[in-house]
């Protein structure tokens, strides 16, 4: 039996170096968090402002240290802004509108 032959050279090792995160990275998580309760809003669809809270909360617990440093708004103020979203859609339901609709104009 022949001795347990290293080719190995431990002068030639290189270390392992991690590479350098990209700042011009998008995050989509907190993109959606902050663009949902916008379209919850203008469509007053439920079904939207209940995702937007979902995604708000995820990416407010989410957020890595590096994130809270190179964000602009903390992750708080998107949960705050998809609850409000929330709330304008459930809004009719307890304040119904004011007066009646339109009536449309008689065809003659």
């Amino acid at each position: 039996m022949a001795p347990n032959k290293d080719s190995r050279r431990p002068d030639l090792v290189i270390p392992y170096q991690e590479p350098k995160a990209k700042s011009d990275a998008t995050d989509f998580s907190s993109t959606m968090a902050t663009t949902l309760p916008m379209a919850a809003m203008f469509t007053r669809n439920k079904l939207i402002g209940w995702a937007a809270v979902v995604f708000s909360i995820q990416s407010w617990l989410g957020e890595s240290e590096d994130a809270k440093k190179n964000s602009t708004t903390p992750g708080y103020f998107s949960v705050g802004m998809a609850i409000m979203s929330l709330a304008i859609t459930y809004l009719p339901m307890f304040l119904p509108p004011v007066g009646g609709a339109a009536k449309p104009a008689a065809l003659t």
